[in-house]
């Protein structure tokens, strides 16, 4: 963090006393996230932290304890075990973590999206008005998928969102949403669309050291026209050359609630002898992704990784088991946003993109009523962390050279 950073945090006024409140759904990162605030804040020094404004701004830790209790029929009711009244009040869901269950007539029902989403508007209720300011950090929004109208079928995020609107959430925080547009939906609310580009590119070059950043060793792949955007930005700032696979779709058929891939079409420059890297918002099943990778490497491509926000994996990891076996995807990368389940990260293709540092700086931000734009603008920190990577690529290939002399 910049030093001209630090001393705006100092001078400052918070909004009001900050309090984190994860979900259990969530609770790993919560915890995480809630480790860096305490550790910034506990290291500023300043003239007024004595003051009544900055009341309770340094402590070991400001998560607010919840609970969500359940009775044997599936209904629920959300209790806050400490008050919130008049705190900036951070609440944080993960509508994505199955693992967790309940009792609903003596048989074990796993979690949906629509239960978690429930849990959080009984959270939000039961601060019964109290709360300063109500911020909800939601990494995979609820319905993304679910965002507009081809008939006569239901709008669900944009209900979702006014929603959260009318039970008094100013400030709506997701990542990589599927289509940001939904935002329409709440015009007069904060909607903050959070892009993870700079992490994972650091984890990419953090974890694979013979890389070549340039347009003739290495490209950016979209897996469909909507993820273009997205590619975009990565293929600009890294200088690289990009392309598109478009799905040629058989809309006489529906399976599984959506129409059959005939084929993917690719538009771009070619690829044979590259490092390609395949930009998603997220893996459902994965047969799509591991298509676009078959398609790629008959079009003799290096080595094919994949970055995705949200690795669902919602058919498993045999898929991605054979393709890392036969070549055909050298490695995926997704961020910790969602749940990951503890056999994921034994995956040897597998790397996690840790985000609890990045929330932490957003939720920091906010709570303070510092523009965020800075946090949300990449670019510099991208390029330095290129030149860097290029910088020590150049080092190592001199040392290589001396040694053979």
């Amino acid at each position: 963090m910049s030093d001209s950073r630090t001393s705006e945090f100092i001078e400052r006024i918070p909004v009001g006393p900050l309090a984190l409140m994860p979900l259990d759904s969530i609770m790993p990162l919560g915890q995480r996230v809630d480790e860096y605030l305490s550790k910034w804040r506990g290291q500023r020094e300043s003239e007024h932290k004595e003051t009544i404004a900055f009341n309770g701004y340094q402590k070991d830790s400001y998560i607010v304890k919840s609970k969500v209790s359940r009775f044997g029929s599936g209904e629920a009711k959300a209790n806050i075990l400490e008050t919130v009244r008049g705190v900036d009040l951070y609440l944080m869901v993960d509508v994505m973590n199955y693992s967790q269950t309940y009792s609903l007539f003596g048989q074990i029902n796993h979690m949906s999206p629509d239960d978690h989403y429930a849990d959080l508007k009984r959270v939000i209720a039961a601060t019964t008005g109290k709360a300063k300011r109500i911020n909800v950090i939601m990494p995979f929004m609820y319905e993304s998928r679910q965002h507009k109208r081809t008939g006569r079928e239901s709008l669900d995020c944009a209900i979702m969102l006014q929603e959260l609107h009318e039970m008094g959430v100013e400030n709506f925080i997701t990542f990589d949403a599927h289509d940001p547009r939904v935002m329409n939906a709440i015009p007069r609310d904060s909607f903050d669309n959070i892009s993870c580009s700079y992490q994972f590119i650091k984890a990419i070059l953090n974890s694979i050291d013979d890389l070549d950043i340039d347009k003739d060793h290495m490209m950016i792949i979209s897996p469909d026209e909507g993820g273009m955007g997205r590619a975009i930005y990565y293929a600009n700032v890294l200088g690289i050359d990009m392309g598109m696979f478009y799905k040629r779709r058989d809309y006489a058929q529906v399976v599984n609630g959506r129409n059959p891939i005939v084929a993917h079409e690719f538009l771009g420059t070619d690829v044979e002898g590259k490092d390609v890297f395949i930009i998603d918002d997220m893996i459902s099943s994965g047969e799509s992704l591991i298509d676009t990778a078959k398609e790629l490497k008959e079009r003799k491509a290096k080595r094919v990784f994949a970055c995705c926000t949200f690795g669902l994996f919602t058919s498993g990891f045999n898929k991605f088991d054979q393709a890392y076996a036969n070549g055909t995807l050298n490695g995926v990368y997704t961020t910790d946003l969602i749940y990951q389940q503890p056999e994921l990260l034994t995956k040897p293709w597998y790397r996690s993109v840790d985000m609890s540092k990045y929330i932490a700086l957003l939720i920091d931000s906010l709570n303070h009523d510092m523009s965020i734009s800075p946090i949300l603008d990449t670019s510099t920190r991208i390029n330095q962390k290129v030149a860097a990577y290029r910088e020590h690529r150049a080092g190592v290939n001199k040392q290589m050279e001396l040694s053979f002399d």
